[in-house]
């Protein structure tokens, strides 16, 4: 069941930049808001990347309850910072040079934080759940799935439009808002002791660089 949660995870959106578009267009204003933005975005994708990971490491039918509560509420905890942190960082870089800038940041950082309560609510349900009875257990993972996709998909648009146009041209080109690859545990924080998982998406990685993208968008 809990191939559910991963599947769910890899649906959503994120501040990730995956546009293909990388025109050298922008003005330095654009690209210095962008630079400052995406310096801090980094370290909190790679924490979505790395919980998601830990939540596909133990997809295994024959995981114990008590292991994949462990493990699934640990990762949500940490998603739910990361985005936490991801709103604070739009928010501290100001507006963006561009037209309507204000709006477009001040919906995005909403975004954000609308997604980071989504996921700590999620590590409550995870941390509730009856690990003493395996088919209760599993029916309690999959509403926690089914509300997943629903928070991966829902209000998506104000990140979209933060990703769209100069703005988004200039932070695709920052190497702080690229995708990471998994590498570490949400329980130990640290790179050495997970092993990396080339296939992980990060739980949000945009509808459009997922095929499973269906789950409701943002968190």
């Amino acid at each position: 069941m809990n191939k559910k949660l991963a599947a769910a995870l890899s649906g959503g959106a994120v501040l990730v930049l995956t546009l293909s578009g990388c025109s050298d267009d922008s003005d330095n204003k654009v690209n210095d808001w962008a630079k400052k933005v995406c310096d801090q975005v980094q370290p909190q994708l790679q924490k979505i990347a790395n919980a998601n990971a830990s939540i596909q490491q133990q997809t295994a039918d024959n995981s114990k309850p008590a292991d994949v509560q462990k493990t699934d509420s640990a990762a949500f905890k940490q998603i739910s910072q990361a985005y936490k942190a991801l709103g604070s960082a739009v928010d501290s870089a100001g507006p963006p040079p561009v037209d309507d800038g204000e709006t477009t940041q001040k919906e995005a950082v909403k975004e954000l934080n609308a997604s980071s309560v989504a996921y700590a609510n999620l590590q409550k349900k995870v941390d509730d759940l009856n690990t003493k009875d395996q088919a209760k257990f599993a029916d309690g993972l999959k509403g926690i799935a089914d509300e997943l996709n629903k928070i991966s998909t829902n209000g998506d648009q104000a990140l979209k439009k933060l990703q769209s146009g100069d703005v988004g041209n200039a932070m695709a080109k920052q190497k702080g808002c690229q995708k990471p690859t998994a590498s570490a545990s949400p329980s130990s924080g640290s790179s050495k002791s997970a092993s990396p998982s080339k296939d992980t998406k990060d739980p949000k990685a945009s509808k459009e660089a997922s095929s499973s993208a269906s789950p409701s968008e943002k968190s």
